[in-house]
């Protein structure tokens, strides 16, 4: 997996990056002096000619002072490392945030959305933690191993020497451990993805739950998938585990053959004991990288997989919104169909050469079975998904060659399944249009027939409406819905079974009340109630992937 590449999604902070280059080399440094200081401490304790005239009592305190540098240097460099990692980690999050925004509706229709939680949170997360957990500290690692052999290259070089004979066989074991590793990794990521969308789902089909007595079942499901990620993760730690041990004795079996080779030497005199004493601190320096670097391996396999599906995140075409396309100029409504072919992916075609010609200001009805595709006309006029094939005219402008931020602000949609945020009653109206005036807000309100239950509220317009305004009844959350789109003002208005929340006083009150608002407007009134086809000044329906015209009384 080329990190690389997901890494050039990212501007890390240069200056606090820096700041850690420098403590980690400082740090390094330390580390390659204290085995010097050990050995002539040594030499001091055993008496030996060939010291230096410094005390015993100053190298002591030389050598503290040494231990108590590289102290408040980890301590820096540990503010500094999270730093990084945690403006990594934001910009990550934002640049996942906004691609996941531009893709086209079809790919989140075709996920979970515990599956795209993930990839915002816990492989954003991972991907940072390994940067500045794992691939940040390699730097201050490969300079003490460089640094390390080349002192004890400088004491000894036959000993040097045998200390990498053992580095093919530690490479050998990284190998053979990371094969295995890799792919339980990427299914440890898969099966965490699953295990989040149905806790998602559950909770937010609670409701449901509890009305079938389904707790129980659920909490098994749950606690089944949640067993075998477990599982997983217990599969992936005993490989991880037998890299220490495995590194543990490869430097056992090296410290002995040292000491043995070492003692050797000083009874030919090629050695004396403190550069003996050196000679092992140093070979204690390998180990520690060494050990570090068998948990970078692990760490990197678990970080593979939250890199691939990121990357191919990435690697999925976005929609822009501004395009290059020429903007629509204020439009009057008018719109055609010309051939138009659309089919769901792995389904077959639901419009093979369909037609449609609406005449600016005209209400027409579409009417049509469930799954006939009445909505996918909505989607296809609004651009939320591509035609396969034909045009969609809007006022002679072809909208696959217009700027898509302009073809969606001509076009206002009340959906059957409102969309509303955790917010007040205000921020919802405006959510159409940010930066709208109180007044502008309440005077949509008041056009969709929604101001007498708002101000009928204790906090009125700041009233906080819950996830999905569950606080509402589905009238009220309809009503919201409308309000927010007549705020938008657009020339074109589609009414997707917009009435199919309210009981029949309510739907007969808010038809009465619609005729108002469609003035001026070109409205395209998907629907399969008898009520609402009063509105239409047509009547069509969709059936085989072709509308035709029909009348009111056989419209259903």
């Amino acid at each position: 997996m080329n990190f690389r590449t997901l890494l050039s999604y990212i501007t890390p902070p240069k200056v606090p990056l820096l700041i850690c280059a420098v403590l980690m080399l400082g740090g390094t440094c330390i580390s390659l002096i204290n085995p010097l200081v050990a050995g002539e401490l040594t030499r001091k304790l055993l008496g030996e000619a060939n010291t230096s005239g410094y005390s015993t009592a100053l190298i002591i305190l030389a050598w503290g002072a040494l231990f108590a540098a590289r102290s408040l240097l980890e301590l820096a460099n540990g503010y500094y490392l999270g730093l990084v990692g945690e403006r990594m980690a934001t910009e990550l999050r934002n640049r996942v945030y906004e691609h996941m925004q531009l893709l086209p509706l079809p790919w989140h229709q075709a996920r979970r959305r515990g599956q795209v939680l993930t990839l915002l949170s816990n492989d954003t997360d991972m991907i940072s933690d390994f940067v500045t957990g794992t691939v940040l500290p390699l730097l201050p690692t490969s300079l003490t191993l460089l640094g390390a052999f080349v002192m004890m290259a400088s004491l000894d070089p036959s000993i040097a020497i045998l200390v990498t004979c053992g580095m093919p066989l530690y490479v050998l074991l990284l190998k053979i451990i990371g094969r295995k590793m890799r792919p339980l990794s990427r299914t440890w990521v898969d099966q965490y993805s699953e295990l989040i969308s149905r806790a998602e789902e559950n909770l937010s089909l609670l409701a449901a739950i509890k009305s079938f007595s389904r707790e129980r079942l659920e909490r098994e499901a749950f606690r089944q998938e949640n067993q075998q990620l477990e599982r997983t993760w217990q599969r992936q730690l005993k490989l991880q585990t037998l890299l220490s041990p495995a590194v543990d004795l490869l430097a056992g079996v090296g410290v002995l053959t040292m000491l043995w080779l070492g003692s050797r030497h000083i009874e030919q005199g090629l050695l004396d004991p403190a550069e003996l004493v050196s000679l092992l601190l140093y070979a204690n320096l390998l180990i520690a990288p060494l050990r570090s670097l068998a948990d970078v391996y692990g760490r990197l396999q678990q970080a593979r997989g939250a890199a691939e599906r990121l990357l191919e995140l990435f690697s999925e075409q976005p929609e822009p919104l501004n395009d290059g396309g020429t903007p629509l100029p204020p439009v009057k409504g008018s719109i055609v169909f010309t051939g138009v072919k659309y089919a769901y992916p792995e389904r077959k075609p639901l419009f093979e050469h369909l037609n449609l010609i609406i005449d600016a200001g005209e209400t027409v009805a579409i009417t049509g079975e469930n799954g006939a595709g009445k909505s996918t006309i909505a989607h296809l006029l609004m651009r939320l998904i591509p035609a396969s094939a034909g045009r969609i005219l809007i006022d002679g402008h072809d909208i696959s060659t217009a700027e898509l931020s302009s073809v969606r602000a001509q076009v206002g949609l009340v959906a059957q399944h409102v969309l509303l945020l955790n917010g007040t009653i205000a921020d919802n109206i405006a959510y159409s249009r940010p930066g709208a005036s109180q007044e502008d807000i309440r005077k949509a309100a008041h056009a969709a027939h929604a101001a007498d239950f708002i101000e009928a509220l204790p906090q009125q317009y700041e009233t906080i409406i819950g996830d999905e305004g569950i606080k509402l009844s589905g009238g009220q959350r309809q009503r919201l819905s409308l309000a927010r789109t007549l705020l938008k003002d657009p020339p074109i208005l589609i009414l997707d079974e917009a009435t199919s929340m309210f009981d029949p006083e309510g739907e007969a009150s808010f038809i009465s009340e619609c005729h108002d608002l469609i003035r001026q407007r070109t409205v395209v009134l998907i629907t399969h109630r008898p009520a609402s086809l009063a509105l239409a000044d047509r009547i069509l329906r969709l059936e085989d992937g072709e509308l035709a015209p029909t009348l009111q009384a056989s419209a259903t």
